[in-house]
Parts: C-alpha cells; sequence; structure tokens
C-alpha cells in the first residue's frame, strides 16, 4: 500500500470512528420512540424542537428507529442525519434501495427547513427530487444526510441535502419544497 493509500484508509478510519462516537452520544441521551404532545410542541420554535428531541426531553422519532438513522447535528436551517445502509434494506440488485436513501435525504432536507420555523408552525413536502450518483451498499458502514436551507419564506422553504459517506464520496443529493402549515383550529 503506498504512503498516499495508507493516510488515505487513516483518514476514513479516524472519519468513521467520529462519526461513530458521534452517534454513540445521541442516542445516550434520546428519549425512546414516541410521539410529542401538541401542547410540548406549540409554544417551540422548529429548531427548539430539535434542540428538546436530541436532550431527551421530546421523544425520539419513530422513523428514525425504523429505518436505522439518527439525529446528529442541528442549526438555524442546517440538518444532519447518519444512518446505517445495512443488508436489511437492500434490493434485489445487492445495492441499498433507492425509497430508503429518499426517506433519509427527505428527513434531512425537511427537518433543516423545519429548524427555521417559528413557533406554531410546521410544514409538509410538497416536492423532493433525488439524483441518485452512485449505488450505495452495506460495505459502507455509516452515511450522513446533510439538509440546508436554501430560502424559507412564510409559506415555502426550499433546501437541498447531500448523502455521503465517511471517505466523502457523494451517493445521492436532493433539492425539496416544503410548505409552510398553520395550526388547525
Amino acid at each position: 500500500m503506498s504512503t498516499a493509500s495508507h493516510q488515505l484508509h487513516s483518514e476514513i478510519a479516524a472519519t468513521l470512528m467520529l462519526w461513530e462516537q458521534q452517534e454513540a452520544a445521541v442516542r445516550a441521551k434520546l428519549a425512546p420512540p414516541g410521539l410529542a404532545r401538541p401542547e410540548d410542541l406549540v409554544h417551540r420554535t422548529g429548531l427548539q424542537i430539535f434542540e428538546a428531541i436530541g436532550n431527551g426531553e421530546l421523544p425520539s422519532v419513530p422513523i428514525g428507529a425504523t429505518m436505522d438513522f439518527w439525529p446528529i447535528e442541528f442549526e438555524l436551517g442546517r440538518a444532519v442525519f447518519q444512518g446505517r445502509p445495512s443488508t436489511k434494506y437492500l434490493n434485489p440488485m445487492g445495492t441499498i434501495h433507492g425509497g430508503w436513501i429518499a426517506t433519509l435525504l427527505d428527513t434531512c432536507v425537511g427537518c433543516a427547513v423545519h429548524t427555521t420555523l417559528p413557533a406554531g408552525k410546521g410544514y409538509t413536502t410538497a416536492e423532493l427530487k433525488i439524483s441518485y450518483i452512485r449505488a450505495l451498499t452495506p460495505k459502507t458502514p455509516l452515511v450522513r444526510a446533510e439538509g440546508k436551507v436554501i430560502n424559507a419564506g412564510r409559506q415555502v422553504g426550499f433546501a437541498e441535502g447531500r448523502l455521503y459517506g465517511p471517505d466523502g464520496k457523494l451517493y445521492a443529493h436532493a433539492t425539496t419544497t416544503c410548505v409552510v402549515l398553520s395550526p388547525q383550529g
């Protein structure tokens, strides 16, 4: 193995170890999956909701446990989730099903928009476009989906997301249009 190849392998291993540590720290704080009560949400901004989920004050989200992906970082206009592309998500061709990838990307881009919303507002995905760049297999032990807001308005939010591995390889890219919802009542 050449020096450059060895250095690259070491950098990938270090990134993977860091990601594993960050996920373990997040998962140690998460409450069991469940649904938050409306009265626990209505007075929180979108970012405050994710902060409360991250510190275990609100239940973690059931889809994450079902699909084996977890919230890693949130800030205004940005959301990062991490997932494990395991054999249970394989399609008949032996690669990770595009639906798993789409769900992970939909989550990161939608949540990025949600972090910008004021208290009492919600959102729904109106459009999601995914571009699959390369096949993803369980040989990639972890992937990260990072969503960033392009523009957040009072009625519509736009975001983009990237799904990449610890080696920096891009597996898929997404864009979304989210409609901002007001409380019913």
